[in-house]
């Protein structure tokens, strides 16, 4: 089988496979502060790190039109700051519930019960009890081209500038994937849990 991009119906598809084909994803739950101090946290899919040296990550958000942007987007924007915070299979349902719809200004924390805990560099706080967390500045924001009915894409760009990790997820001064169990998207409703790891060294690595 072989079709063009968002033609998947004509294919015989009943939805469309980019994301269960691109998949697992990580998840990235972005805490935002707007300019009236308001609070957000969503998740996004489509996001990951960058580069190690400087460290840098981004997420990608839709847009219905080029004048509606979601909160996550227009808090960045307006203060320059956000927090990454790594969904683990405890924060699974909390991070379940803050992606639901709701108004600007509505504080997901509360809606989900969490915790909001200082950051150590930025004004944005993070969820309590996460795995890691990562507070980044905001470095620069790409438009993507916009579809047929005026929709798309912005990928928001950040510099890591302080990590946090649980120290009860550390062994031998590792990330321990057992202790948290990382959770990746799929595609459709679908969503995978990290619990088959295994090593192999490159060639010519001991």
């Amino acid at each position: 089988m072989i079709f063009k991009p968002m033609q998947h119906k004509a294919a015989g598809l009943p939805h469309n496979p980019l994301k269960a084909i691109v998949a697992p994803r990580p998840i990235g739950w972005i805490a935002s502060r707007g300019s009236d101090n308001s609070i957000n946290l969503a998740p996004y899919s489509f996001f990951n790190a960058l580069s190690e040296d400087p460290a840098m990550v981004m997420f990608s958000v839709q847009t219905d039109s080029p004048d509606h942007h979601k909160d996550s987007l227009r808090n960045v924007e307006e203060t320059g700051e956000f927090v990454v915070n790594i969904v683990g299979e405890a924060q699974f349902d909390s991070m379940n519930i803050s992606s639901g719809n709701f108004p600007y200004g509505d504080n997901e924390f509360i809606h989900a019960g969490l915790e909001m805990v200082d950051s150590e560099s930025i004004s944005v706080p993070r969820v309590g009890k996460v795995p890691a967390a990562l507070e980044c500045v905001h470095y620069d924001t790409m438009h993507l081209p916009r579809n047929a009915q005026g929709g798309g894409y912005i990928v928001v760009i950040g510099t890591v500038t302080s990590i946090y990790i649980d120290d009860a997820v550390l062994r031998d001064g590792m990330v321990d994937y057992a202790a948290f169990m990382p959770i990746s998207r799929l595609g459709y409703r679908d969503y995978g849990r990290s619990s088959d790891i295994f090593q192999k060294n490159r060639p010519g690595q001991e």
